[in-house]
């Protein structure tokens, strides 16, 4: 069987980014095929076969990708999969959009339903760039994200949250597989709870990370949090940090590791899909203190691996922070917990789903 793999762009790297990694272990000579590809931004996707569509041509575009927006469907649209027998389009976007034959088969492993349009519409509408393109044009593109959502024969979810979005947004059943986090993130060799000192968030620095409530939260406690990561609010946030907080930047996966071994807890203060941090930080052992919707009640278990807040705003996550201190939460029962989301199990639930499919 011949296998190709299709995601919405190659210049970035993140928890979607892993989950394609994953799909390469498992069908190491798919191609992955693109809208736009930076070699330079994205050095993970060197191990694929990249095949990026003819945008690409114009190198201002591959970190440009909005721009492309109103012509990236049209662009997968444009790619030739006649030799391959099964596509799997990993996308929050647009690689849904591609074109097969009735002798191939098309599954779409959903991210999300377009964010933009369905499920962050409302987070959307303040933002500058969206502002500038006009509510009959917005409309237009809504409309014909839903007519390509019917193109895929197979909607895949990586969450309970997610078969939710698409059955409402796309009118469209699924099954859940739950994307797996890298092997390498298990360890057993715990840092006693007493020897950490510190609060960590590890995630892109946009806006509906919230990370700024856990900034604010902190300053007010005077406790430390650690902040691993870069994006565009990175220079408010700094403005907005006090002296408990510290900036790392990137940092590699080793680093990682160490800083989630070393931490007290991890800060979850957003809604996601899914959300790989708060599986990779319990397999170092490490809870979680997570906003109490989207995929994390899917991922952590309720005074056992962590803890939940309910609402976005600084006094809510500061009471968690206070109740959480308060507990004893064992690293062994968040590493067992983590093990539901190995590469095994993802292996395992992928494989049977596409041989129950061929049967």
């Amino acid at each position: 069987m011949k296998v190709a793999l299709v995601y919405d762009r190659v210049n970035k790297f993140g928890g979607a980014e892993r989950v394609l990694l994953t799909f390469h272990k498992i069908f190491p000579k798919a191609p992955l095929y693109t809208l736009v590809y930076d070699a330079k931004s994205a050095p993970w996707a060197k191990v694929f076969n990249v095949i990026p569509s003819f945008f690409n041509k114009l190198p201002f575009l591959r970190n440009k990708h909005e721009w492309l927006a109103p012509f990236s469907a049209m662009a997968f649209e444009s790619f030739d999969f006649s030799k391959f027998d099964l596509i799997i389009s990993v996308t929050s976007s647009d690689a849904k959009a591609i074109i097969t034959k009735p002798n191939q088969y098309h599954i779409c492993y959903c991210l999300t339903p377009t964010r933009y349009f369905w499920s962050g519409k409302n987070e959307y509408i303040n933002d500058k760039k969206f502002k500038l393109i006009p509510l009959w044009l917005r409309n237009y593109f809504r409309t014909t994200d839903l007519l390509i959502s019917k193109r895929p024969d197979e909607y895949i979810a990586i969450s309970k949250e997610v078969k939710s979005r698409i059955l409402k947004y796309y009118h469209r059943e699924s099954s859940v597989i739950y994307p797996s986090i890298d092997d390498k993130f298990y360890t057993k060799k715990y840092i006693p709870t007493e020897n950490r000192n510190y609060y960590l968030i590890v995630s892109r620095l946009v806006p509906y990370k919230k990370v700024d409530i856990a900034i604010k939260v902190f300053n007010k406690l005077n406790k430390s949090l650690v902040v691993v990561g870069t994006g565009s609010e990175m220079k408010k946030l700094r403005k907005l940090a006090g002296k408990t907080i510290k900036f790392t930047g990137p940092i590699n996966d080793m680093d990682l590791i160490n800083q989630y071994k070393n931490a007290k807890a991890v800060i979850f203060p957003q809604i996601e899909d899914y959300g790989l941090v708060p599986i990779e930080a319990q397999a170092c052992g490490t809870p979680v203190i997570a906003y109490g919707k989207g995929g994390a009640l899917e991922t952590i278990i309720k005074n056992k691996t962590g803890i939940f807040f309910e609402d976005q705003t600084i006094n809510s996550l500061a009471d968690a922070v206070i109740r959480f201190e308060k507990l004893s939460i064992n690293p062994e029962d968040c590493y067992k917990n983590s093990l539901r989301f190995n590469e095994t199990n993802f292996r395992k639930n992928l494989l049977d789903h596409l041989t129950d499919t061929a049967t």
